[in-house]
């Protein structure tokens, strides 16, 4: 099963590429700029998510995919990276896998050239962390 984590950020990376989640059935599109905000998600990525996951905004999707986000959150889901991209793709855990990635309608994806979506980082536990590994292999 997918987890509520995993599904937002699969959401997230498609956004970092200008795919929209589209909301009320089709009648709305979602696209925060930015989505990452220093370590965090920007505030506009949070208030997109909040509109997605309310059962008021109707069937939710990610644009050129077929499977709401309230499908990826019950047990028959899971996300796992495309084979083609490595980008986030939902992945049915019984029965026949989705027929597309949602790349598949990106004309230059994929692209080794450029930075590729990622989720939010913070510098300073990252630097932490290499600062231990540093002081452990020193003491070695």
């Amino acid at each position: 099963m997918a987890s509520k984590h995993q599904v937002r950020q699969y959401i997230a990376y498609w956004f970092q590429l200008g795919k929209k989640v589209l909301i009320h059935n089709g009648k709305e599109a979602l696209l925060p700029q930015p989505v990452i905000q220093g370590d965090r998600y920007s505030e506009e990525f949070e208030s997109c998510w909040q509109k997605i996951i309310s059962p008021e905004s109707g069937d939710c999707y990610l644009e050129g995919t077929q499977e709401t986000i309230a499908q990826l959150l019950t047990p028959g889901w899971d996300v796992s990276p495309c084979g083609r991209c490595e980008m986030p793709v939902p992945i049915k855990t019984v029965g026949m896998p989705p027929e597309l990635c949602p790349c598949n309608d990106l004309p230059n994806w994929p692209n080794t050239e450029v930075p590729q979506p990622r989720s939010p980082v913070s510098s300073q536990s990252r630097l932490i962390e290499i600062r231990d590994r540093l002081q452990r292999a020193s003491g070695q």
